[in-house]
């Protein structure tokens, strides 16, 4: 920095130090999230080592830090894509449809518990959940009801399923096929992310081994005949959730993204092709700048992590591409509507990051399902950011910006330092089976929840700015518990009219084949297109590969 700069800045500090003897500054230090400290002021001298066309370059360019298309929202907004599903399927159909009219440009499915972990609406393992934090898909059937009068070729749909993934992907094929939609038109993504279970969400069936070659035939299986369909979501939504800081999200999202690359590779897949249907999901929290200097370090640090470590020569393959929800963990039960500020804030961070597509928690979920009303409100929050406040109409904003640069670079820094961590380890499989990552993100998330109780974080409405309020005021949706006596007997129903003989030596095909190292995507999807059940097929899996045990961490 040139002597003038200097000259400057020993006044302002002069300045400085007789502002706080009069006035003491409200903390010391200030933290971020991640444990690093924030600075009073940024300056040209924290971001001097920065080369635009190294670091940043132009949007669409490598190492994509200002974004992944040249043009950005100016082409085309991100995707409006609101999380719904629950009870039955004709429920959820119901509230699909209604959020399309409102302007909604993709589905978001959310299953029930039963669903994601293998087990029918009629088994005793599912007594009390079905349809409760989802909607409840027993078999094809439902799949048909769920998306009955929702044309597959024009909407784009994601689907929150991870261990049974191969299983929910194979009937949304066969719904489409009798829709008169080939597969190789259909565009969207399921989740598909079971390291993320194992760490922080905990559907999880099989274990890592067995897991991990079901996500990989399903790469391959996309690879050859869904060119448009995105085969994994590789998210740190959930981590960030379970408690992680914005530095152990990034980090250990990528750390998995590096296994699952280094798992397709293995299995002889190209990372040029597979890698640019590669797509990934963060969570978007309150801290403003912190959030979007996130997002930003995650695009940078992938886009090396693709063309260092595995020699990815096709640009495509190195784009990090993500859908973006914003944070369920920090919406409150007390003063809900406050909840609409906190999602807005969260919402213009994931767009001022880059997301491709976001999806905008409803007020009320911290007390029950959305009703209509709050999810119109979280979905008019996202047109609104789009089409009145002018954010999109230039690409990365905060770009340039000497406190966005310098945490770009802080946490990009300290991802990697986790992820070198993690490959000294033997990798984030060996990392998760120590318990080492799991208790990386419960140590943060413990100090969180200290500093909030003791006020030294606040969270307005809870321990700072309470009311004395009725939520019973409050007008909250709740699962009609007829609906699960419903799919129970649907289920019935089905099974009593199928051709049982025909399902039952598919799912013998399935367990035959699940010995072998052949695909076995083409033999669940004939099962399904059979009408065997979600539990049928994964019950079919466990005679094989068995169930995970969780590691305990103390």
């Amino acid at each position: 920095m040139d002597e003038k700069y200097q000259k400057a800045k020993a006044k302002y500090e002069e300045v400085v130090a007789k502002s706080i003897a009069k006035v003491p500054e409200r903390k010391s230090p200030f933290m971020s999230t991640s444990g690093y400290e924030i600075k009073r002021v940024y300056t040209p001298e924290d971001i001097q080592d920065l080369d635009y066309v190294e670091d940043l370059g132009f949007p669409g360019d490598y190492p994509y830090t200002r974004g992944v298309q040249p043009t950005m929202y100016r082409a085309r907004f991100w995707t409006m894509r609101q999380y719904a599903g629950f009870g039955t399927a004709e429920e959820s159909n119901k509230r699909y449809k209604y959020l399309l009219q409102q302007g909604q440009t993709g589905l978001s499915v959310a299953f029930d518990l039963p669903t994601q972990i293998g087990y029918d609406s009629d088994d005793p393992m599912a007594e009390g959940e079905v349809g409760r934090v989802g909607v409840a898909i027993d078999s094809l059937e439902d799949m048909e009801i769920l998306f009955d009068g929702i044309p597959l070729d024009q909407v784009s749909t994601s689907m929150t399923i991870n261990s049974t993934a191969m299983i929910l992907l194979a009937m949304y094929i066969a719904v489409a096929e009798k829709q008169g939609v080939s597969q190789d038109k259909l565009s969207g993504t399921i989740q598909n992310d079971i390291l993320k279970e194992y760490i922080a969400r905990g559907t999880y069936i099989y274990p890592p081994e067995p897991s991990m070659r079901l996500i990989t035939d399903i790469f391959e299986y996309c690879s050859k005949y869904m060119p448009k369909w995105n085969p994994i979501s590789i998210s740190g939504y959930h981590i960030r959730e379970a408690g992680s800081t914005a530095v152990q999200e990034v980090a250990f999202t990528l750390a998995d993204g590096i296994a699952y690359v280094e798992a397709a590779m293995k299995k002889g897949l190209d990372p040029n092709v597979f890698g640019k249907r590669l797509s990934f999901f963060f969570a978007a929290h309150n801290n403003f700048l912190e959030e979007i200097a996130k997002f930003r370090a995650a695009r940078r640090l992938w886009a090396k992590i693709m063309k260092n470590r595995f020699g990815v020569t096709d640009p495509d393959a190195m784009k990090l591409r993500f859908h973006t929800q914003t944070g369920g963990s920090t919406l409150t039960a007390q003063q809900p509507l406050n909840n609409i500020i906190r999602v807005t804030i969260q919402a213009l961070a994931a767009v001022l990051g880059g997301t491709q597509s976001l999806h905008t928690n409803s007020y009320d979920e911290a007390l029950g399902l959305p009703t209509e009303e709050s999810a119109r409100i979280a979905l008019r929050t996202q047109q609104i950011i789009a089409y009145e406040s002018g954010v999109a109409d230039t690409i990365d904003p905060f770009g340039g910006s000497y406190v966005v640069e310098a945490m770009t670079n802080e946490i990009e820094k300290r991802a990697m330092e986790y992820i070198e961590k993690i490959d000294q380890m033997g990798g984030m499989i060996k990392a998760i089976e120590s318990g080492y990552v799991q208790k990386e993100i419960h140590e943060s998330a413990y100090k969180h929840q200290l500093a909030v109780e003791k006020g030294e974080e606040i969270i307005v409405g809870v321990n700072k700015f309470q009311i004395e309020e009725d939520l019973k005021q409050t007008q909250i949706l709740k699962v009609d518990p007829e609906l699960e006596k419903k799919q129970k007997e649907r289920l019935k129903k089905l099974k009593e009219r199928r051709d049982n003989e025909k399902v039952k030596k598919l799912l013998n095909k399935i367990k035959e084949v699940a010995t072998t190292d052949e695909n076995l995507f083409p033999y669940v999807l004939e099962a399904v297109k059979a009408y065997a059940t979600v539990g049928e097929i994964s019950n079919a899996l466990r005679e094989v590969f068995g169930e995970y045990t969780e590691t305990v961490i103390i």
